[in-house]
């Protein structure tokens, strides 16, 4: 495996920084603000696709920054995991880029050419800077800051309406986030310096051999408690609050940066920090499949009551995490590669349903799924791409959830655990009960009120992003290939 020093990831990250510094410079220039916005994604797009074909030959990029103490440095590392995040963060950033100027055009037109919105892209760009540095840390200690930041910048987005509710909302997405965090991850960060000396990533992990096995347990469990990001239950209620937030700052946490570097650093921990012989010898990794099972079950059934479409799609994110969390738990290469295909998968997924959750929204003023009658009529392509993004969900093909839960199922058989398999398979049973009856009451029942049908679509911007990424979701399933690659190189060094 080659290790070679490159400035690349910096430039990574750096890139939405210096566009953050330009929308503040020029205030109040909506024209300036969405060319920097959507500049930056795309010159961070590409950047990281330039560092792709080296990974994918077996190299890792990095970049020292500063050293804080001895074995506890600022460090960047470009590796097979950290390319599935940024890869995905990146391309999905560069069309919600476009879908948010559409949206907050539509939504905010008075307040368009205010700071307030300046303000709303600034935070909006460091978020992306904060994933993509989640994405590129060298070690836990460089992972911790960036996690941190991206709980910072993206607390005024959620409260960026501030009504009570909306603020309501924003702080019980702060405490729960930042007080896991420092209560549980920063503990369990400290423990792991302590008896090893370092918080350096390896493939075989560095905890073992180097602590009581007490400690190891206790660990573990601040780990994962501290990671509330993932959202596995009872950790999990910041992210149905969070529903408050504009549609794109939604899909910002729902698909794209918040709960996927939550799931991203539970890889990371499990993997490359305990290491999987560790976690097999004291039995942690069934314990978290069983976890993850409860936390995909019991999300389904509370999606299924949920009549606003947000908090439906909320609870479903909840669910479908916890996919991510039991493959990699599961320890086999199978599950493992299943899980690191969910973490792209659902992201496509998942953002493609709050696009089109927003576009409903802005076209027609509608929440709750019970006022959606006929609306696949007013909106076909807005609900044609809420339909392959559900497809996907359920795990149907061509929609590329089926590649993911396939891996998983097989996983899951290779552990030799039948009960989750149960559990795959029901999920996708309560994935169509409350996927399929939207799609159903928008092209199958009639118009309420006896309204006449007029094809009323979203802005183009938006409508445009939704396309794009239901398109993505079933190329996926036909040419998976390089993420697939990806999640084959990852198993390969464990």
């Amino acid at each position: 495996m080659d290790v070679v020093t490159s400035v690349k990831p910096l430039y990574a990250i750096l890139i939405s920084l210096i566009a953050v510094g330009l929308i503040l410079a020029f205030p109040r220039k909506p024209t300036f603000r969405e060319f920097f916005t959507v500049i930056s994604a795309l010159v961070t797009f590409v950047m990281v696709l330039s560092m792709l074909p080296w990974i994918l030959q077996g190299g890792i990029l990095e970049y020292h920054i500063i050293t804080v103490l001895p074995g506890l440095n600022i460090a960047l590392q470009v590796d097979a995991l950290g390319m599935v995040f940024a890869l995905t963060a990146s391309f999905l950033w560069l069309v919600t880029s476009f879908y948010t100027i559409g949206y907050m055009r539509s939504h905010y037109p008075k307040d368009y050419t205010g700071r307030s919105v300046d303000r709303f892209f600034a935070f909006f760009l460091i978020a992306m800077t904060s994933a993509i540095g989640t994405a590129f840390a060298g070690n836990l200690f460089t992972l911790y800051i960036f996690y941190e930041i991206l709980t910072l910048c993206t607390y005024p987005l959620v409260a960026y309406d501030k009504t009570q509710e909306a603020l309501y909302g924003a702080q019980k997405y702060l405490i729960h986030l930042l007080g896991t965090s420092l209560l549980f991850f920063l503990p369990a960060m400290f423990l792991t310096y302590y008896y090893t000396g370092t918080l350096d990533f390896s493939t075989s992990g560095i905890l073992a051999g180097n602590a009581p096995d007490i400690v190891l347990v206790v660990t573990f469990i601040l780990f994962i408690a501290g990671i509330a990001k993932a959202a596995l239950m009872p950790f999990h209620a910041w992210l149905p609050a969070a529903m408050v937030a504009p549609t794109p700052v939604s899909a910002l946490l729902h698909a794209v940066a918040v709960v996927k570097a939550g799931v991203f650093t539970i890889i990371r921990v499990v993997l490359f920090i305990f290491g999987a012989d560790l976690v097999q010898g004291l039995n942690l990794g069934y314990y978290l499949a069983y976890f993850a099972a409860f936390t995909i079950i019991v999300a389904s059934l509370i999606a299924l009551r949920q009549d606003n479409l947000k908090r439906r799609l909320a609870y479903s994110t909840i669910s479908q995490l916890s996919y991510t969390i039991l493959g990699v738990a599961l320890l086999t290469p199978s599950a493992i590669t299943g899980s690191v295909l969910h973490l792209v998968i659902h992201a496509f997924g998942k953002i493609t349903l709050f696009f089109a959750a927003g576009a409903i929204y802005v076209a027609s003023g509608k929440t709750e799924i019970s006022q959606m009658n006929g609306i696949g009529k007013k909106m076909p392509f807005t609900m044609a791409a809420f339909t392959i993004g559900a497809l996907s969900m359920i795990s149907i093909p061509p929609a590329a959830g089926f590649l993911s839960k396939w891996y998983l199922t097989m996983g899951a058989v290779e552990a030799n655990q039948l009960a989750l398999v149960a559990v795959l398979a029901l999920s996708s049973l309560l994935n169509a009960a409350y996927f399929l009856p939207i799609v159903y009451r928008a092209f199958l029942k009639p118009v309420e009120n006896g309204e006449k049908v007029k094809m009323k679509e979203a802005p183009a911007f938006m409508v445009g992003g939704l396309m794009i990424t239901a398109i993505a979701v079933l190329c996926l399933f036909f040419a998976p290939s390089v993420f697939l690659e990806l999640a084959r190189m990852i198993v390969a060094a464990m």
